[in-house]
């Protein structure tokens, strides 16, 4: 039926009963894309949850895919201090120049630089253990008692963090085993110091930030996030890539889970605007026809003709293209841009016709 309602179409056009064609000639084609554009990954990381595939539509501003970032969590409970990045720093930048990202000024503020001086002389004294629960008290006169954790060992002995009591910077005090302090059990002594402040450096850049100076942090809370690779003018967007054009997916994307380094192609884009349609014009008609010329065209299956568009013939080829099986007609390859609505999808068939850009002018009588 359609068939035969393209073949009404063309009679009429040939017969001059449209207005639609002046110059009778018609073409069947088909929508193809123009440019398509790259959507490009803005930095690296693994890709999270991904719902489009090859053909779906998207809008400008849709978000396309989200790339997961790296938490980087407090280590300890403390001040946030030095802090060295902003949103869209390198972190390797920070380490270079300050040894890290920030730092956290542990709650736990005393550590005890020790070693076996004034150890009961027994042999297992001498041997000490990471993570043992140590006994101190003060020499000068045992007001000052505390508890804490041997935190590692150094070449003249081991580092204690105090984790309670109170005690004045470069007390000395005695280590014990024994919580009753008994003095077979002392391991031996210390000088009472600042503890450090605990580094966190992050790799990549900061996509995120979520604490600035001076915040208190509970160990394991979020610090900020990174990403991989130098973010393009230090400028931290979000973690979702969004689409830069209406319009369609052109390639399978990458899927969930994979690992893509920055300016990866995530997938290809065909914007609508870039929308043409394709069809083959006989040798016969090429000089009928000509780039610039305007035509009218309406979907195949619009049998009610609900709207035409109008476009320009964009291209002709220069060459024939190779004849079908049993015949010698050589058909060349034209292309005419237009301006695409929701309707049209790529494939869909179009009945293109020429528009006669010549103006008819009256001789003049004698």
């Amino acid at each position: 039926m359609k068939k035969v309602f393209a073949l009404l179409i063309a009679l009429a056009l040939v017969l001059g009963s449209t207005a639609l064609a002046e110059t009778g000639l018609s073409y069947e084609g088909k929508v193809v894309a123009g440019d398509s554009v790259p959507i490009a990954a803005p930095f690296g990381g693994r890709i999270g949850s991904m719902t489009l595939r090859k053909g779906d539509p998207v809008r400008e501003g849709d978000a396309l895919v989200t790339i997961q970032t790296t938490m980087n969590y407090a280590p300890v409970e403390g001040t946030v201090t030095g802090l060295y990045v902003a949103e869209g720093d390198s972190t390797e930048g920070a380490k270079t120049r300050y040894g890290a990202s920030l730092y956290i000024e542990p709650t736990r503020k005393y550590k005890v630089e020790a070693n076996s001086e004034k150890a009961f002389n027994k042999s297992e004294n001498y041997f000490i253990h990471r993570g043992e629960r140590v006994y101190l008290i003060c020499v000068a006169d045992g007001t000052h008692k505390g508890t804490g954790i041997i935190s590692g060992m150094t070449e003249t002995g081991y580092n204690i963090e105090v984790t309670g009591g109170e005690f004045y910077l470069e007390e000395k005090v005695y280590v014990y085993r024994d919580e009753n302090l008994s003095k077979e059990s002392r391991i031996g002594k210390g000088t009472v110091k600042r503890s450090d402040a605990v580094p966190v450096e992050g790799t990549g850049s900061v996509l995120k930030l979520h604490v600035k100076n001076g915040d208190f942090v509970e160990r394991g809370e979020l610090l900020f996030e990174t990403v991989d690779g130098i973010l393009d003018g230090y400028y931290a967007p979000d973690n979702s890539v969004k689409s830069p054009v209406t319009g369609v997916i052109a390639s399978d994307p990458k899927g969930a889970g994979e690992t893509v380094t920055k300016g990866d192609t995530l997938m290809m884009v065909v914007p609508s605007k870039s929308f043409q349609v394709e069809f083959e014009v006989p040798e016969a008609d090429l000089f009928l026809l000509e780039e610039g010329q305007a035509v009218s065209m309406e979907l195949l299956w619009d049998n009610a003709a609900e709207k035409n568009y109008t476009g320009v013939i964009t291209g002709i080829s220069h060459m024939n293209e190779d004849p079908k099986e049993g015949s010698d007609k050589k058909l060349y390859k034209a292309y005419a841009s237009f301006e695409a609505d929701e309707r049209i999808r790529l494939g869909m068939t179009m009945l293109i016709y020429p528009v006669d850009n010549t103006e008819k002018t009256e001789e003049p009588e004698e």
